[in-house]
């Protein structure tokens, strides 16, 4: 029997060297958001605010903010505005945890309810993608231009 869609869940942790309060704009600024994911964003962070990135050319990510509780905890629904596929506008959600640590940051993200393991594993590997360059660029190292922008075949 396959598991319920709420029971299937990426998590990645990453640890970076700036503060909690460093990091949150990264995540709610659309001009600093796409330093490190996508081409456009538009975003209007608090609850029942629009979430809108467009990752990669032609592949719009839309959702609705949950939770703001800056800069500590950010959840937001997430889909596929084209609706193909198997994650739709609004099935998932996406939070961000930000522990504060004597090294930096514990920044968990937790992206759920994902519906098969085949959209997990996809999911999983955006997220090993883009974490590495968030970090980098909380760090103020620019991770430089997005391969997966320039071949998103990758």
């Amino acid at each position: 029997m396959a598991p319920a869609a709420e029971e299937i869940a990426v998590v990645r942790e990453v640890v970076i060297a700036a503060s909690p309060e460093t990091i949150w704009p990264f995540l709610v600024d659309p001009e600093k958001a796409v330093r490190w994911m996508g081409l456009d964003a538009r975003l209007d962070p608090r609850p029942g605010g629009r979430y809108r990135v467009e990752v990669l050319p032609g592949k719009v990510v839309i959702g609705e903010f949950i939770e703001v509780d800056p800069p500590r905890r950010l959840v937001h629904t997430w889909g596929w505005a084209d609706g193909a596929g198997s994650v739709p506008p609004g099935s998932t959600t996406v939070a961000f945890d930000l522990i504060t640590r004597d090294d930096g940051t514990l920044l968990r993200v937790t992206h759920g309810r994902l519906p098969q393991a085949a959209a997990a594993s996809s999911h999983a590997r955006g997220w090993d993608h883009y974490l590495p360059r968030l970090a980098a660029i909380a760090r103020d190292v620019d991770p430089g231009i997005d391969p997966w922008i320039e071949r998103p075949d990758l």
